[in-house]
């Protein structure tokens, strides 16, 4: 039943996605430059949170748009409605539905759709990740130097040492192709499927992540805080990789030798 309910609510988003996909919409902006909200991110967030609802109304849900919907449930929601909203409101097809499921604390099943590429993603805890029900595992590359990489820019942060425009430059002037896709829910889902070695973000909220950090760790990979350390998606860094690169890329994020 939770599955079922999760692909329906996923589909039930990215219906919403295709209807104003490449039309007129409403669009404002929230804190930072750039930092779009949308007509189409309402009526997702709608549609998604009215399907779950319709199947568990005492689920606690955390949505992007909506915030905190708090119930004593020991099943949490972790809605991102539109997933790349500068994409998606850009006319770039790469954006998505994420929904991730925790209980207790625990996330255990997740889905990222891409309806603009027929790309939906599920994964669950202990049962493997899959891409269009084919299952999926991360790459074999070995060496952070033959890797390729993806990342992104948070719209506002502080600008420290070892900032995501830093750990860029380095990894860039020695070669290493880092991709910028503007939606962090695909570039674990490409991580997950292989396409990419690896991803880092110094700045994600738990929607970003919620389910592509399980759809990585499904496929065989590994996800920590920029520590090392165990992740949460509740905390803003982040590093995914296939596993063999991991050590490496930690140590280059925090502005070891490279």
């Amino acid at each position: 039943m939770l599955k079922q309910t999760l692909l329906k609510a996923t589909e039930a988003g990215a219906v919403q996605l295709r209807h104003f996909f490449n039309g007129t919409f409403a669009i404002s902006n929230k804190e930072g430059i750039n930092n779009l909200v949308t007509e189409a991110d309402h009526a997702a967030e709608k549609a998604i949170m009215d399907t779950i609802q319709a199947e568990f109304p005492d689920h606690f849900i955390l949505s992007e748009e909506s915030g905190e919907l708090k119930q004593d449930s020991t099943y949490k929601w972790i809605i991102d409605p539109i997933d790349g909203t500068v994409n998606f409101a850009n006319g770039i097809p790469i954006c998505c539905v994420s929904i991730g499921i925790e209980k207790a604390g625990k996330m255990i099943m997740g889905a990222v759709y891409n309806p603009f590429m027929n790309e939906f993603y599920f994964a669950e805890k202990g049962a493997g990740a899959f891409l269009n029900d084919q299952k999926i595992q991360v790459g074999n590359k070995t060496t952070l130097i033959k890797s390729c990489l993806v990342t992104g820019f948070p719209y506002t942060y502080l600008d420290a040492p070892n900032g995501p425009l830093q750990v860029f430059e380095k990894l860039i002037r020695k070669g290493v192709p880092v991709r910028r896709l503007g939606s962090a829910a695909v570039d674990l889902c490409w991580v997950a499927a292989g396409r990419f070695d690896g991803f880092y973000e110094h700045k994600l909220q738990a929607w970003d992540s919620a389910a592509g950090f399980l759809m990585v760790e499904e496929a065989g990979g590994k996800v920590t805080d920029f520590k090392g350390d165990y992740y949460s998606p509740y905390q803003p860094h982040i590093i995914a990789t296939n596993g063999h690169i991991h050590d490496e890329l930690v140590a280059v994020v925090n502005g070891g030798p490279f």
